[in-house]
């Protein structure tokens, strides 16, 4: 881990436990703790490797149409069933998935006090009765899921707005870390079609900001506010990880041109302005805002003015990380069977 990306994990740790002792503005925090996130979850997303979840373009025009029917289902599931049987049972899902997801985020950390066996040698485990099914894993990541299991015993005790948080930002940085979009169109659709959703279920129905009040579980990010009425600021995950991984490609394509920050750094800052803008217009209408109104044409006008200015509009359209991938695979096969011959000569 370098410098900068271990400062900025320190960074993100420190402003998360901030408010526990000092007063923070809530609107700062908010800017911050996103910004910070992505950033992580960016860097941690370059390996020699791609994210193993890879989008398709059909599944990007699908994506918004996904996420309307699940969010009306659960707009439906509140509005007659009992909130509190919902949160128990979303409560119970959750504690799982956090478990994972926050083992995953430490696992960097604890793999390198562990001994090197830990580390590379796999466990399969087989479900009996069910022997194709199997989960695959290795020491470091049980020892890793210890405090992932014993934090979410106190987030689902407690409901803490903290442990909402810490499971909240490793979920953010878990879904950078591992999805890819491929390519920038297959961005551009997906950002695109959740522009227009974000936009539909906050502005023309109350379905959205219903569902975020109602949600007992780590999807959104809480804030302390000194507001007695309102108590928190909110920021959902979605606003976090859907542009985060935009900006994450970004850096990815400018690590495997062989350039130091390019597209990334105009990628983050116009993350940086639109979520700045989303919160500017909240307080002004005091109201909530869709913030991937201002973060898609933030993020995706930034690239753009950026790659119209170098030129290079062309080979950014055409990069596709799948393709780069097997370019680079086939070009190390090639240096290795070329040594190969050397040694036999």
């Amino acid at each position: 881990m370098k410098t900068h990306e271990r400062a900025a994990n320190l960074a993100l740790a420190a402003l998360s436990l901030a408010p526990l002792v000092v007063k923070v503005n809530p609107n700062v925090n908010v800017i911050l703790t996103a910004c910070l996130t992505v950033y992580v979850g960016c860097y941690r997303s370059v390996k020699p490797t791609p994210p193993a979840e890879t989008m398709s373009k059909e599944h990007a025009m699908r994506f918004p149409l996904v996420g309307s029917a699940m969010l009306l289902s659960l707009f439906l599931l509140f509005k007659f069933l009992s909130k509190d049987l919902v949160n128990a049972v979303l409560t119970a899902y959750f504690f799982i998935l956090g478990i994972v997801a926050l083992s995953a985020t430490l696992l960097p950390s604890i793999k390198r006090f562990l001994p090197k066996e830990w580390n590379d040698n796999l466990i399969v485990w087989r479900a009996p009765y069910f022997h194709s099914l199997s989960v695959e894993f290795t020491k470091s990541q049980i020892v890793a899921s210890v405090p992932g299991f014993f934090f979410c015993m106190w987030y689902a005790s407690k409901k803490h707005w903290l442990a909402n948080n810490v499971l909240g930002i490793a979920f953010c940085i878990q879904g950078i870390e591992m999805l890819s979009l491929g390519s920038f169109k297959t961005g551009a659709i997906l950002l695109a079609g959740l522009f227009v959703y974000d936009i539909f279920w906050v502005f023309f129905t109350p379905v959205m900001v219903s569902v975020a009040k109602s949600f007992d579980a780590p999807i959104k990010l809480l804030f302390p506010t000194a507001d007695a009425a309102r108590p928190f600021s909110m920021l959902g995950l979605g606003d976090i990880v859907i542009p985060g991984i935009f900006v994450a490609l970004a850096l990815r394509f400018d690590v495997s041109r062989g350039i130091k920050n390019r597209y990334f750094n105009s990628a983050f800052l116009g993350y940086t302005v639109g979520l700045t803008v989303t919160i500017i217009v909240m307080n002004w209408f005091q109201a909530a805002q869709p913030a991937l109104l201002y973060i898609v044409p933030g993020v995706i006008g930034f690239v753009a003015v950026h790659c119209l200015w170098n030129g290079e509009v062309k080979q950014l359209l055409e990069f596709d990380e799948s393709k780069a991938e097997a370019e680079e695979a086939g070009e190390e096969d090639q240096d290795d069977k070329s040594k190969e011959d050397k040694k036999s000569d």
